[in-house]
């Protein structure tokens, strides 16, 4: 798997805009990624040091539309925390 493949897309709420203030830093990922596959992946991407990875698996909500019921997809979230003298990460950087 290419570093494109385990990183999806960041995760932009306001919880997620919090943790910037700490170097966390909150992205969608692929659910067979490992810890260490997200840290090689977010260290090759944005060029940065990273410090720890938190993973959790976050389960999909039920929607209804009319009478038929159905679930939106399961999927795994990270949270990677930088390093002290890391540089931050250019994208997030904006939206301080």
């Amino acid at each position: 798997m290419t570093a494109q493949d385990i990183i999806l897309k960041p995760i932009i709420t306001e919880r997620s805009m919090e943790g910037l203030q700490e170097s966390k830093y909150t992205f969608k990922v692929a659910k067979n990624a490992t810890k260490p596959q997200i840290k090689l992946a977010v260290e090759e991407l944005f060029g940065v040091d990273v410090k720890s990875v938190n993973t959790m698996n976050v389960r999909g909500r039920t929607k209804r539309v009319g009478l038929s019921r159905g679930t939106t997809p399961d999927w795994k979230k990270a949270i990677v925390t930088l390093k002290e003298g890391s540089k931050t990460i250019e994208f997030f950087d904006g939206l301080i």
